[in-house]
């Protein structure tokens, strides 16, 4: 059993999954932001803009099959809502994975002009002209 909890141990205080679970629990509360923005903020004058509509409130009532049943609501202005809560927390992931691509690529480029060239291989002439000084020292 210890074995068992030690793999589990090595495998939770992995950086991978620590990241991870701090980038949902940073994600989940980015999406509380994002609904309430889209809620609160954005559809409100929309909504007023069409002439006072509540997006949250719009649906279209289908009447039920049973009889004295409740119709069935088909909530289209909730998905609109919610299709606009993905829209921008999509684009800020855009944004996000843009600005980490374009940091590592800055990274990149220091490395690169940060390392030194490596010297040119020697020409025919000084490999020849090293073979002629080679020879005349055997000479001597």
């Amino acid at each position: 059993m210890s074995k068992f909890l030690k793999e589990f141990k090595d495998f939770a205080m992995r950086g991978n999954v620590v990241d991870m679970a701090v980038g949902i629990i940073i994600g989940a509360a980015f999406g509380k932001i994002v609904t309430s923005l889209v809620e609160d903020i954005i559809m409100p004058p929309i909504g007023w803009l069409i002439g006072g509509v509540n997006f949250s409130e719009l649906s279209v009532k289908i009447p039920s099959r049973v009889p004295d049943a409740d119709p069935v609501l088909w909530n289209y202005g909730n998905f609109i809502q919610v299709t606009v809560d993905f829209l921008i927390v999509a684009f800020a992931i855009f944004l996000l994975v843009k600005g980490i691509n374009r940091l590592s690529n800055l990274k990149k480029k220091e490395e690169e002009v940060a390392a030194p060239a490596p010297e040119p291989a020697p020409s025919k002439e000084e490999v020849l002209l090293g073979e002629i000084r080679d020879l005349l020292k055997e000479r001597k």
